[in-house]
């Protein structure tokens, strides 16, 4: 985090998951607290990162790719020639989208959403 925001300006978001609440996760997170913000996220809420998409963009390219990846090497490289292929502009409509989703969250109370 000191790296990535060495102004002091970073958050983390916890998503409650699994992983994320294991007691070393957790235990790394009280002995790091200083080192960033910490915003909670309540159990059970949708998923608003826009993270999950490029994922699930990136699991659809690579999926389609023939032949498969059959190594950890090939993952990796079609992962990254995948990352380069997404259309201008594709992160920057997802970024914008993102006052459409909270506004969809809100009206949901925090419910499920169609994202």
């Amino acid at each position: 985090m000191s790296i990535v925001h060495s102004d002091g300006l970073g958050q983390f978001q916890h998503d409650n998951a699994t992983p994320h609440a294991s007691r070393v996760a957790t235990k790394w997170l009280q002995e790091h607290s200083s080192d960033f913000r910490h915003f909670h996220w309540p159990p059970k809420s949708p998923n608003m990162n826009v993270i999950e998409d490029i994922w699930d963009a990136l699991l659809h390219v690579v999926e389609k790719r023939s032949p498969p990846p059959r190594t950890s090497m090939d993952l990796l490289t079609a992962l990254q020639d995948s990352w380069y292929e997404f259309p201008p502009g594709y992160l920057q409509t997802l970024v914008e989208s993102m006052p459409h989703r909270f506004a969809s969250f809100l009206r949901a109370h925090g419910g499920p959403t169609r994202y």
